[in-house]
């Protein structure tokens, strides 16, 4: 355990950092899932309404670093992908 006083209080910042990260993260895989529940089930409307949801949150969280980027265009581009697939289909 720390001594200092700046450890201790870094230990502190790091439990409520993980556990705000760990619950966006959550809240981030759970509107992905959502999208991709509708999709199974064959529901365009929906999977774009879920899709809408989850895309700001997509965004929100690249933007703070809680997921790259990139990963965060790619989830977007393959779900809107499916969709597409979805109206076609």
């Amino acid at each position: 355990m720390a001594n200092i006083k700046s450890a201790k209080k870094r230990a502190k910042q790091t439990v409520v950092r993980n556990a705000r990260n760990t619950s966006q993260r959550s809240m981030l895989r759970t509107a992905v899932k959502r999208v991709l529940k509708a999709i199974e089930a064959s529901d365009h409307a929906g999977a774009e309404s879920a899709f809408k949801t989850a895309v700001p949150i997509l965004d929100r969280y690249a933007a703070r670093g809680l997921i790259h980027r990139n990963k965060a265009a790619r989830h977007k581009s393959r779900i809107n992908a499916r969709i597409k697939a979805l109206k076609v289909a």
